[in-house]
């Protein structure tokens, strides 16, 4: 840990944790809600969970402005994001320092990701205007999820309908000639808890934007020296349905269903002056899902899912295509025993890649898996031990398991530990490309991690500190020899680690809702010693909001340290801080107003080498919902 507090950073930033205080696992702390699901697939009490984990509510997501859902990400306590480029351009997730594919990510419990590349979910297909909330877990959780959550678990949910129908409207403009529009209703039939009741909840929403020039100091030039001078834009089109039929007390069948189209601009290497083309990447989204509820008894229920999401990604008139399916069947079981909880889990997923650089053009993987919980919470106590078993198509037999433990030392401070063991499957493309290997073996990692948290009221303070070491890490290796392509081939013979502590914290202060994270990490190289490419030493968020003559009014601060953008750590990325505002009010019963300034200080920034991001932008919206 003195490494990690050694390095270089931005200015003042290792002062925020003592200044502001240390544990905040939400981004709202007063408006979180009673139960959490993503910490062991079952509702959980916030109160009983042992895990790291952050809760964001649909009111928290509008007044952010935020335009994807990896922005939102970004102010949460261990959280970082690259984005090569504006929205709709390809973006990487960080939790705790780890690969963007360390992360398993669900959408109404349907699995999201892609079998190209290296992998992990496409965060810029995901259209932020159907997500009501989103449910962050830090830390690994393969022995309740199985393949890819090394580094934590992203659960992101639409809106469920409840009671007389609830329409909505909402219009926007903003900077960079952007654009939005979204509309929607939800609500329910019946009485409520009554048979054969309906809930229903249906949205669609337009985005468009003219862009900027998301590469303006592009180094590869053509041989007279220019440069592609285009603004880059996105057009994306969403919709969601899901609708839910309770059958009688104790039997309910749910169906969701999301679909997002998003067509971006982006700038290709061959950019010829004499006759410019706008380049496009298109990436399409659809998932879908079907769940059948079951209170067996009073201690016994059950839940079967068949899930189904299909990413297609493509560019023009430069053509590359790539598309996976994924297919999911889960059977779970769970009893509740006064103060213990047991669950058993069946779970199968099928994996289908479409690539043009994929040898037979499509090829398929399965894996299997089997996975025992068991919690218990009792006064001061909570345990949680989670055992899984996996058998992949293609490299066999995996096992996972976690052992957790939390103590409480008076009414208002907590400890915590615990350990636990993950893995990530080789995706299709690292398999069966032309630079594939079929014999490649599982990422595989080894957490331990500690957390102390004080809570009275609204207030929380505390800390976690973590330590992640990741063996067999795939990489592209040059130069090897080893697969069809002469340039190189995937190998899993790299090692990382991710280390470091999370500080963050909030306080009501009159009449001011304070709230602050800070990270200091260490995610390295094992075999080099250096950096991991896009991720910085240190980083923080600092928030406030309050209200005042029927306003809502909120600033933050977004600050990250220097990082490197290459393995090598030859190319250097600086650190920023970046200042925020939003303002929110009604005007009248049924309408609202957010305005809000991102980038306050227009900072010149990148979080991937040679792409601009927008700078100062404004965004002004209305919205219709009647009370």
């Amino acid at each position: 840990m003195k490494k990690i507090l050694s390095g270089a950073c931005c200015g003042r930033l290792v002062m925020l944790p003592f200044a502001v205080s240390m544990a905040m696992p939400a981004l709202a702390q007063t408006a979180l809600p009673e139960t959490v699901v993503t910490a062991t697939r079952v509702a959980q009490p916030l109160t009983d969970l042992v895990s790291d984990v952050s809760i964001v509510d649909r009111a928290t997501i509008e007044r952010s402005g935020a335009t994807g859902v990896a922005d939102v990400l970004a102010r949460l306590p261990g959280v970082e994001v690259s984005r090569s480029g504006g929205i709709g351009s390809p973006t990487s997730v960080f939790i705790r320092g780890g690969n963007s594919q360390h992360t398993a990510v669900y959408l109404d419990g349907v699995r999201l990701d892609v079998q190209s590349g290296s992998g992990g979910a496409s965060w810029e297909s995901i259209p932020l205007a159907q997500i009501e909330r989103i449910e962050v877990l830090r830390g690994p959780a393969a022995a309740v999820y199985g393949s890819d959550a090394i580094g934590g678990v992203i659960q992101l949910f639409t809106r469920k309908g409840e009671g007389k129908p609830a329409p909505y409207v909402g219009v926007g403009v903003g900077s960079k000639r952007l654009g939005k529009i979204e509309a929607g209703v939800s609500g329910s039939t019946g009485a409520s808890g009554a048979d054969n009741a309906i809930d229903y909840s249906f949205g669609v929403a337009r985005e468009i934007s003219d862009g900027y020039n998301i590469q303006p100091q592009y180094l590869r030039k053509t041989s007279d020296g220019k440069r592609n001078p285009d603004d880059d834009g996105y057009r994306s089109t969403s919709g969601n349905a899901r609708v839910g039929l309770k059958i009688n007390s104790r039997h309910s069948l749910d169906a969701t269903w999301l679909g997002s189209d998003m067509d971006a601009q982006y700038d290709d290497f061959s950019y010829n002056p004499a006759a410019p083309v706008d380049d496009h990447s298109t990436n399409r989204l659809s998932a879908s899902g079907l769940n059948w509820n079951a209170q067996w008894t009073d201690a016994y229920s059950t839940r079967i899912s068949v899930t189904d999401s299909v990413q297609h990604y493509e560019t023009n008139p430069s053509f590359y295509q790539t598309k996976t399916n994924l297919r999911g069947y889960v059977f779970l079981n769970e009893w509740r025993l006064g103060a213990h909880l047991l669950t058993a889990t069946l779970e199968r997923r099928e994996n289908a890649l479409d690539n043009t650089s994929v040898s037979s053009n499509t090829r398929t993987s399965s894996q299997n898996g089997v996975a025992l919980g068991y919690g218990y919470n009792q006064g001061a106590h909570s345990l949680q031990l989670n055992a899984r078993y996996d058998d992949d198509s293609g490299f066999g037999g995996k096992s996972t398991g976690s052992a957790a433990y939390g103590y409480a030392i008076t009414p208002h401070w907590r400890a915590t530990a615990s350990a636990a063991t993950a893995f990530r499957a080789p995706t299709l493309y690292q398999r069966y490309s032309e630079y594939g290997k079929a014999d490649l073996q599982p990422e595989t990692s080894r957490n331990l991690e500690a957390g102390l948290r004080y809570t009275a009221g609204a207030s929380s303070i505390g800390a976690v500190v973590y330590r992640n070491k990741v063996d067999n890490l795939i990489t592209f290796v040059n130069g090897a020899g080893a697969c069809v392509s002469s340039f190189g081939c995937y190998e899993a013979v790299a090692q990382a680690q991710y280390q470091g502590v999370t500080f963050s914290g909030s306080h009501a202060l009159a009449g001011v809702n304070l709230r602050a994270s800070v990270d200091l990490q260490n995610p390295t190289d094992e075999q080099t010693g250096k950096d991991l490419a896009r991720r910085a030493r240190r980083h923080a968020s600092l928030g406030a909001d309050t209200t005042l003559a029927g306003w809502t009014l909120g600033a933050e601060l977004q600050a990250s340290g220097a990082r490197f953008d290459d393995a090598a750590n030859n190319n250097v990325l600086g650190g920023y801080g970046l200042i925020n505002l939003s303002a929110s009010t009604r005007i009248g019963r049924d309408l609202s107003l957010l305005a809000r300034v991102d980038n306050l200080g227009d900072k010149d920034y990148q979080t991937a080498r040679t792409y601009a991001t927008p700078g100062r932008t404004l965004y002004v919206g209305l919205k219709w919902a009647p009370q």
